[in-house]
C-alpha cells in the first residue's frame, strides 16, 4: 500500500508558486488536495460580496448616527443661546442658594421650617 503524500501544506505555505505547481503536476495526492483548495477558494470569492455590502451598511449606519448626534448638539446649543429665559437663570460657576430656589429662608439664610 502506497503512503499518501504530505508535502502539499509545506509547499503551499513555505515555497513559491512555481515549485508548488511543479510538484502538483507529478503528485496525484497533492493534485487532489489542490483541487479541493481551489473549490474552497471559489466559494469564498462567491461569498465575499455579501460581507462587503454588510460592512458598507454598517459604515453608513455609523455615519448617520454621528450626523444625528451633531444635529442634536447644534440644536440644543442654539436653543440655549437664543432663548434668554434659560441662559439668564443659571450661568456656569453660579452658586445657587435656597433663596434663589424660591424656598422660605430666615435672616441667616437657613430654610425656615414652620
Amino acid at each position: 500500500m502506497k503512503e499518501k503524500c504530505t508535502k502539499y501544506e509545506g509547499l503551499f505555505l513555505f515555497s513559491d508558486e512555481k515549485t508548488l505547481l511543479e510538484h502538483i503536476e507529478t503528485c496525484p495526492d497533492c493534485k487532489a488536495e489542490h483541487e479541493k483548495m481551489q473549490k474552497v477558494s471559489e466559494l469564498l470569492q462567491e461569498v465575499k460580496p455579501y460581507f462587503v455590502s454588510k460592512r458598507k451598511n454598517y459604515l453608513k449606519l455609523k455615519a448617520l448616527c454621528a450626523i444625528f448626534m451633531a444635529c442634536v448638539c447644534v440644536s440644543t446649543m442654539f436653543v440655549i443661546n437664543v432663548n434668554t429665559d434659560i441662559s439668564d437663570r443659571i450661568n456656569y460657576g453660579m452658586v445657587l442658594s435656597a433663596e434663589d430656589l424660591g424656598l422660605p429662608v430666615d435672616s441667616y439664610g437657613l430654610i425656615m421650617v414652620e
